[in-house]
């Protein structure tokens, strides 16, 4: 049996790690700068086209309010397309942008 070399095993452990760090989770905060509520927020890497599910779940974003949104999805793309729904009534229309997240250290929803 042949025995490892040591340098080709700190490669590959550098390899793996340099692979991992690509794919680490995209994290910003979010925050309501309408007069409205935040219901729902959706992201979808850049040419996906459908929506993927809403990030809040049950929680809302109140105006003023802010959240640190973190994406775990394993991938490692930084262009993300992001979806905003306001409460019904606000006269608010959905809103719709397109960020590199990567980049991004907070982004803040206006009216």
């Amino acid at each position: 049996m042949k025995k490892l070399n040591p340098l080709l095993a700190a490669l590959a452990v550098f390899v793996c790690t340099s692979a991992m760090a690509q794919a680490d989770d995209l994290t910003f905060t979010l925050k309501n700068g309408t007069k409205s509520v935040l219901t729902r927020f959706y992201t979808s890497p850049v040419g996906v086209n459908e929506w993927e599910d809403d990030v809040f779940g049950e929680q809302v974003l109140e105006p003023g309010e802010s959240i640190d949104i973190t994406i775990a999805d394993g991938r490692t793309v930084c262009r993300y397309d992001m979806r905003f729904e306001f409460e019904e009534g606000s006269g608010l229309d959905t809103t719709e942008d397109r960020q590199d997240l990567c980049k991004l250290g907070s982004y803040t929803i206006h009216e």
